[in-house]
């Protein structure tokens, strides 16, 4: 059975960062910020699962757990946050 390179993972993790970035940069909709932001993370997951192959401790998972418990919890705070916002404005009227 073939392997999947190293180097693989890395473009693809870089890839998908960099268009995060840019959603980052570019998109002012709060929702699509937040998107930008999980797109990174998930890049940031990929390299925690392609250098975890050959760690017999398996940190790149514990890792990779960690980053996405943060992110859910971004996500969860920042979805309150919009939800607070648009009731509070809906009041004004």
């Amino acid at each position: 059975m073939n392997e999947i390179p190293l180097e693989a993972f890395w473009l693809i993790s870089a890839f998908l960062f960099t268009i995060g970035f840019a959603i980052i940069l570019i998109k002012k909709n709060t929702l699509f910020i937040l998107m930008g932001i999980e797109l990174m993370l998930g890049a940031a997951n990929l390299n925690f699962a392609a250098f975890n192959r050959g760690d017999t401790e398996q940190q790149g998972i514990i890792y990779g757990l960690f980053v996405l418990v943060v992110g859910v919890c971004e996500m969860a705070i920042a979805l309150a946050i919009i939800i607070q916002t648009f009731r509070s404005a809906k009041l004004r009227e």
